[in-house]
């Protein structure tokens, strides 16, 4: 039995369960038959390839488009006219009023619910208070990002749906994000996010379900889905440091004048190279992560 089949078989604590999940555009089956639940209070990714079919999915999710099959239910119920007063969505792309400051955009959300949090709290949980009465125009990428986390947020949702919510941040910007969401998560709200990020999804989510061409292709925590498939991990060099008979000698890969070395016995690798005399200088040791993990099962980067 598989974790996702566990874990739909697991309802008690389940918030959301997708149940054979069939989406079609003019014979094209966008989402093909997947099934999976998410745990209250977790944070699940959403991964794959633009084409795999995970915002189509999340778009049925959020009650945006509607399913060919299948169903979606929260909490044991299908999805009902008022979900958009009970989940929170940060749009990958979402504008912004022009000429509002944030403390007017907040006042401007805060009308369209019925139920919100009160902006202290929100400003304090997005780190707003620095730019309050900044034109929205005006906004780096990492503070429009907090903006739309904060407006996400503002109807005090279970549930929050995070599309690719750091793209296009620098590496500083992208971790103090992080951060937010980990604050988000300890409210005990559930955090659906789709990223490409691979960094981003081993540090935040605590289960991740891998979609390509409609399909669900593997799903579990991180760390089991990394001890499943991988036993080694790669050492790097460059190419013109190790002599072409022992890369023919061990069979080692040439990848981007490097040669990879994938070992479990990391140890023992570097003292062969020691011993060849091969310079240890730029020498690089690597664990596999999910990058890794999607390469091995469909041929291509997350990326791509």
């Amino acid at each position: 039995m598989t974790e996702v089949e566990n874990s739909l078989n697991d309802t008690k604590n389940n918030i959301i369960e997708v149940n054979r999940l069939v989406k079609t555009y003019k014979g094209v089956q966008a989402v093909d038959d997947i099934s999976f639940a998410i745990t209250k209070g977790h944070c699940f990714g959403l991964l794959g390839p633009n084409g795999a079919g995970k915002t189509t999915t999340i778009e049925i999710m959020e009650g945006i488009i509607n399913a060919t099959s299948g169903q979606v239910l929260y909490s044991g119920k299908a999805i009902s006219k008022d979900i958009s007063q009970q989940i929170g969505i940060q749009f990958q792309s979402t504008a912004l009023q022009d000429f509002l400051t944030v403390q007017e955009t907040l006042n401007l959300f805060t009308a369209f619910y019925d139920h919100t949090l009160p902006h202290q709290q929100l400003i304090e949980l997005c780190g707003l208070k620095d730019f309050l009465d900044r034109d929205n125009r005006l906004l780096s990428g990492g503070q429009r990002q907090r903006l739309l986390l904060a407006l996400a947020l503002i109807n005090d949702p279970e549930i929050i749906f995070l599309d690719e919510p750091t793209t296009g941040l620098d590496p500083q910007a992208r971790r103090n994000f992080w951060q937010l969401i980990k604050n988000i998560k300890a409210q005990n709200k559930t955090v659906i996010l789709t990223t490409h990020y691979m960094d981003e999804a081993e540090q935040l989510c605590d289960d991740v379900v891998i979609m390509d061409n409609g399909k669900i292709i593997e799903s579990g925590t991180p760390n089991r889905l990394l001890a499943k498939h991988f036993q080694n991990v790669f050492i790097y060099l460059p190419k013109a440091q190790v002599p072409q008979v022992l890369i023919d000698k061990h069979q080692w890969i040439i990848a981007h004048d490097r040669v990879e070395i994938s070992t479990q016995q990391v140890e023992e690798t570097i003292s062969l190279l020691i011993a060849a005399q091969v310079p240890l200088d730029g020498l690089q040791v690597k664990s596999p992560n999910l990058d890794d993990l999607f390469l091995k099962l469909t041929g291509h980067s997350l990326r791509e």
